[in-house]
């Protein structure tokens, strides 16, 4: 096939120009993304119920939803959080399920579970979780100069609410329109209500009661419809207006007492104000508003932030007095990994010519191989559109590992032609001789590589899903190169050596006196060959000591890198409202604003749909801050710690990475370890007094600087005295109803205004709960005014936040941040402490287990790619022995994998481990290489260690050249900084500290295990 190219260098030349060209095109269609499509297996269910406690909802609705759920086929997993008023379930299935048809039997059971829950419960939300829905990046809103200056600090500004409104009408839906936006998630919004506040002096002396005021309100919001009317040829719609739209129609109300009648106005105050927050957004020290952007599945990344960017520019010109600001940008990620792969792509380049250069002396090589690695890559462009791949984070690292590969078949073919030259023959014989012979092994090495990378696949869970586009991304490169290598870079060698002209710079690289590492190579060869059971005890020592450092080096499922964002969780743990929440929050952002360049505070519930992962308290706070480094975080950490310590004492913080996308999907957040107490029975009121007890047990044991304070919420319990209602003669309906007045909550109608509605809320005007006891009061069925203070008790009381449960039922957990050394002293001591005890029971559960599930995966995965592996090499070398001696190379390197990675403080994660493959492959290229031109010559009739000592030397260059550009190429990834090197960082040690310790054994080693496994065969 060769030499018929050879002979068509035009028609090779144009063949390859039109694959290029539709590569082009279709690069340009291929979406860009930054993972992968991917259903992740989980859905939400999502649960509100009014004035219910969290452990009333957990008891009335959540747990019997979660006993409905639990029948949910292939379900793995369930766990539910419950809150006052609120409550999530979250369920994880089994990988490879139909999520769809998951979501349609969740939303079964929720039908069949609602014939036992309360009537008036509003329908849960079920929601199904995709890498898709996990937000581009945010955008914050804020006023740039309110028009009332005498708004205080926290207070909400009319300004605000009519932001509100003008963002959810005009500024979401001009985003939406944006045809790569699948939806905006919006969160921080306030709209109006018009509060009523009765004058009591009045109303008592009129004798008028709140049930008055709401049955003249109500009377005068009926819609009485449209009439049709004919009148000869005409006819007429009749429409009868008397609802209520405005506070001018509230205060014309009428109302008739006795012989008089009153306007509202004359009895009461109307006045409009923000609604009664549960939540806001603060950034730059304002009231913001933040918009979660969500990209379609099938759009560009890059597309998408262009076309925002644009309308970006235009909304600031239209809309002036609005700040918009781009935060928590997760494109970046998608930049690194392109910038990852230009800087793969010219430092591979560069270093190979340099190499090639030292090792070739001729300028011709290194302009082959650039014409051939670009030309690969636009031809795997065009194969990931026929395979239906994206461009995301995943198939481009796939990409930056086959460069690499990429190059080495560009090496070996060329050096092997190379070698044909100086043997005397011809250009033409060269060429087709060179590539003949090195194409089974070449293809042998592909294979073998493809081998390694495939049953990463395989992986159970999430993880495995996504490098399906790693695995089909490299072996794409790697056949793609190989078929490059065998047909156009013979057709260009051809012709580019085909003129005997000489460069200049071919007799200046001759002249440069270079390291002769031919000789180097032949001393080792000798000493290797003399001592050769030193080396075969050297070889059993390095393989031990690679099972060792495994056991020191540190287990991660993903590496460390440095990190300018940071999400911080602070939760004050007493019962504030949300005006103080946000003054202690501005306190401490005071203390560390020099420090931050960017932050969002989401105080309290947000109204967030889709990415809302917890329930926040009124208590709460989850704050996001950039800044300039890692060292800066580190500054802003230590001084929430001092701040907390010195003012308040009891909350709770938790400080998270910020998430990204990568985050999102591989790391499920939780703690290395978490105990979960569960009570032996049900010990109803004394619960809590019965897990304090364990809990001041577990801080005096050896754990106690582990142990965090509790999520506890005070309550102000009134207790009504039903004994005094019926003395007093009043109806519990209207205390309940007074108190409900008093405290703004009676909504008495709702006014439709555009697409939202406003309450109409008849309140109190009473500033505190002390004032309400104690000039509240109700009239009886006897026209008497009863104090409410003599009908009702109160005391206080304290509860958990929050309650959680999972298949096991409620339990309380307790996340331990303990390093993975510590874990087993702590569970033991945990388990002494709880059984000491009696009144509870414990288990474990943790990101430690899932860790420690995933790497022995990762080692039966690695045994399935070696037995792979062996049928590969049995196949090519005709031989049920001979690939023993490549495989046992792969324990070898091992040790310089993990010694690297043990002597920077890296760990073995999901980086490092597709380090280490690439590296085997790389690594057992070489020898595969080795050994078939050692069986070649053997075959030419020379003696075995002649075969030994010319293949080492035939080899030995393209054996360096390899290797040295590998290793060089990736030396930029442990000296620059950033997300994108330090993710590269893990894989980049493997590979280096590997292929070090492989280019030897390569060299040295695999010459003598192929003599003892072959020298009884010569004997004989």
């Amino acid at each position: 096939m060769v030499k018929f190219l050879l002979e068509r260098p035009i028609a090779v030349t144009m063949t390859f120009v039109a694959f290029l060209v539709i590569g082009a095109v279709t690069s340009l269609q291929l979406p860009i993304s930054l993972l992968p499509d991917t259903d992740i297996p989980k859905i939400s269910v999502h649960i509100n119920k009014e004035n219910l406690s969290a452990r009333e909802l957990e008891n009335t609705i959540t747990n019997p939803l979660r006993r409905y759920l639990l029948q949910t086929a292939h379900l793995e997993d369930i766990r539910s959080k419950t809150y006052n008023e609120y409550a999530i379930i979250e369920l994880d299935f089994e990988f490879g399920s139909d999520i769809d048809l998951a979501f349609i039997e969740a939303n079964e059971k929720i039908d069949l579970a609602l014939q036992h829950l309360p009537r008036d419960l509003q329908r849960p939300r079920v929601i199904k979780a995709s890498a898709t829905e996990i937000p581009a990046f945010y955008l914050n809103l804020t006023i740039k100069q309110e028009t009332n200056n005498n708004v205080s600090e926290f207070e909400i500004s009319q300004d605000f609410i009519e932001l509100s409104n003008f963002s959810h009408q005009v500024i979401r839906k001009r985003i939406e329109q944006v045809p790569e936006v699948a939806l905006v998630d919006m969160s921080g919004m306030v709209f109006p209500e018009i509060l009523i506040i009765p004058n009591w002096d009045k109303l008592n002396a009129l004798n008028i009661s709140l049930e008055d005021l709401e049955t003249a309100i109500n009377q005068n919001n009926i819609n009485l419809g449209n009439l049709t009317i004919t009148d000869g040829q005409y006819q007429y719609n009749v429409r009868f207006s008397s609802s209520i739209k405005t506070i001018r129609d509230i205060e014309e109300i009428y109302l008739k007492v006795d012989s008089r009648v009153f306007q509202l106005k004359e009895l009461v105050s109307v006045t409009e104000q923000p609604q009664k927050q549960t939540g806001m957004v603060i950034s730059n020290n304002k009231p913001t508003i933040t918009m979660a952007v969500i990209k379609r599945s099938d759009a560009q990344m890059n597309q998408l932030k262009n076309s925002l960017n644009a309308l970006m520019e235009n909304l600031k010109i239209d809309y002036p007095h609005i700040d918009f600001k781009v935060t928590r940008d997760q494109t970046k990620l998608l930049e690194y990994s392109i910038s990852n792969l230009k800087q793969g792509l010219l430092w591979s380049s560069v270093l190979a010519f340099l190499v090639m250069f030292f090792f070739l002396r001729d300028i011709r090589s290194p302009i082959l191989i650039g014409i051939t690695i670009p030309t690969t890559l636009v031809i795997s462009l065009m194969l990931f559109y026929l395979f239906d791949i994206s461009i995301n984070i995943i198939s481009l690292s796939g990409l930056i590992l086959g460069v690499g590969m990429m190059i080495d078949n560009s090496i070996i073919v060329i050096d092997n032609i190379s070698q044909h030259l100086e043997m005397g023959k011809t250009l033409s014989a060269a060429c087709i001789q060179g590539v003949n012979e090195i194409f089974r092994p070449l293809l042998s090495s592909v294979l073998t590589t493809c081998a390694v990378f495939i049953p990463l696949i395989f992986l159970s869970g999430i993880t495995g899903a996504l490098f399906y586009d790693q695995a089909i991304a490299v072996t794409i490169g790697l056949f793609t190169s190989l078929i490059i290598s065998i047909t156009l870079l013979p057709v260009y060698f051809h012709l580019f050596y085909k003129r005997k002209k000489t460069f200049r710079i071919n007799e200046i690289l001759n002249n440069i006196k270079g390291i002769r590492y031919t000789r180097i190579y032949e001393k080792g060869f000798v000493f290797i060959m003399r001592h050769q059971i030193a080396t075969l005890v050297t070889v059993v020592l390095l393989i031990v000591a690679a099972g060792f450092l495994f056991t020191i080096v540190s287990i991660s499922r993903l590496p460390e890198y440095d990190k300018n964002e940071a999400l911080i969780k602070i939760n004050w743990n007493e019962s504030i409202n949300l005006v103080e929440n946000q003054k202690r929050l501005q306190s401490f952002l005071n203390e560390v604003n020099q420090l931050l360049v960017d932050y969002t505070g989401m105080i309290g519930k947000q109204d967030f749909v889709l990415n809302q992962h917890e329930g926040f308290s009124l208590s709460e706070v989850n704050l996001y801050i950039r800044t300039n480094s890692s060292d800066d975080i580190k500054k802003v950490t230590d001084k929430l710690t001092d701040f907390l310590n010195e003012k308040y004492p009891h909350a709770i913080a938790q400080v998270e990475d910020a998430e990204n996308i990568f985050d999102a999907v591989f790391n499920d957040k939780q703690p290395p370890l978490e105990a979960r107490i569960r009570a032996v029975e049900n010990y109803g009121n004394v619960y809590i007094g019965h897990l304090e007890k364990l809990l001041g047990s577990l801080k005096r044991s050896a754990i106690g600087s582990q142990i965090r304070e509790p999520e506890w919420q005070e309550l102000l319990v009134l207790n009504v005295d039903y004994k005094r209602l019926l003395l007093y003669n009043v109806a519990i309906e209207n205390l309940y109803s007074a108190l409900e007045s008093a405290f703004n909550e009676n909504t008495v109608l709702l006014i439709t205004d555009n697409q939202y509605f406003v309450p109409v809320v008849i309140g109190s005007g009473f500033k505190n709960f002390d004032e309400i006891l104690s000039r509240l009061s109700i009239e009886n069925k006897n026209d008497e005014s009863i104090p409410v203070r003599n009908l009702v008790k109160q005391h206080t009381d304290k509860s958990l936040k929050s309650i959680t449960a999972g298949q096991e039922g409620a339990y309380f957990p307790i996340p331990l941040y303990v390093k993975t050394n510590q874990i087993d002293d702590f569970i033991k001591s945990i388990n002494e402490t709880v059984q000491s005890d009696g009144l509870f029971e414990v288990s474990f559960s943790g990101s430690y287990f899932k860790t420690r599930e995933m790497m022995k995966e990762m080692m039966i995965i690695l045994a399935i790619s070696l037995l792979l592996l062996y049928f590969i090499l049995a196949a090519q070398f005709e031989s049920l022995r001979l690939p023993f001696i490549v495989l046992l190379e792969v324990p070898i390197d091992l040790f310089g994998a993990f010694l690297f990675l043990w002597i920077f403080g890296d760990s073995i994660n999901i980086m490092s481990m597709i380090g280490i493959i690439v590296m085997t492959g790389i690594i057992i290229n070489d020898s595969i290489l080795k050994i078939d031109t050692i069986n070649q010559l053997r075959k030419g009739g020379l003696p075995l260690i002649r075969a030994l000592h010319v293949a080492g030397l035939r080899r030995l260059k393209p054996i360096l050249m390899t290797s040295i550009t590998t290793i060089l190429a990736l030396i930029p990834f442990l000296l620059s900084s950033g997300m994108g090197s330090d993710l590269q960082k893990p894989l980049a040690l493997s590979i280096i500290g590997g292929m070090l310790i492989g280019t030897l054994v390569s060299i040295f080693v695999i010459p003598l295990l192929y003599y003892y496994l072959e020298k009884g065969k010569e004997l004989k």
